[in-house]
């Protein structure tokens, strides 16, 4: 479910507290393990992670007018979604993810690259740190720099359609709407 709101600030409040709770946990844990590259902001309705221009002045592939989406935190109908972004492509961590969650005995509920679950005790924080610390911002932006580059193949001409079509001007008060420098507090 998108916010309309258009600072962090502003998205918490709108949260009621028990769910408000989690995200600040959560939030505090990924603003922890994130470079000092990252900034904080609302994207496409939630609290977004993201390459600022000044740093990849390219923006995001399907919006240029986008910073690119490192991952985003969010508050559906019926749980809370973790989409981190800078796994999607990336198979050997999005299983090391998973053998982490194995190890410390939490149930992995994750699609491609989204996670989703309604408490704190339900995710393992330590191995998400883990896995954003693992992809500094140089890396990220070399990994989008060689997906912009390669030869589509039909799946990847049906995906950036379909990123094309998010894209359009009636989604666009969904992107990035504030980029103030991201807080520790």
């Amino acid at each position: 479910m998108p916010s309309k709101a258009t600072t962090v600030a502003d998205y918490l409040s709108e949260l009621p507290s028990e769910t408000r709770a989690t995200i600040e946990v959560v939030r505090a844990a990924l603003l922890e393990a994130v470079d000092d590259q990252i900034e904080e902001g609302m994207s496409y309705g939630m609290i977004g992670y993201y390459v600022p221009h000044r740093v990849y002045p390219a923006g995001y592939h399907c919006n240029p007018k986008v910073p690119l989406p490192f991952m985003n935190l969010g508050v559906q109908k019926n749980h809370i979604s973790l989409h981190l972004m800078f796994l999607y492509l990336d198979e050997p961590r999005q299983e090391r993810l998973r053998e982490a969650f194995a190890k410390a005995g939490k149930k992995l509920d994750m699609g491609k690259a989204c996670l989703r679950f309604r408490a704190v005790n339900d995710i393992d924080l330590g191995a998400i740190q883990d896995a954003i610390r693992s992809v500094p911002t140089a890396a990220y932006i070399a990994v989008n720099e060689a997906a912009r580059t390669r030869k589509p193949t039909s799946r990847t001409k049906v995906t950036e359609a379909t990123a094309a079509k998010n894209a359009s001007p009636k989604n666009a008060d969904r992107a990035i709407t504030s980029a103030p420098k991201r807080s520790r507090g």
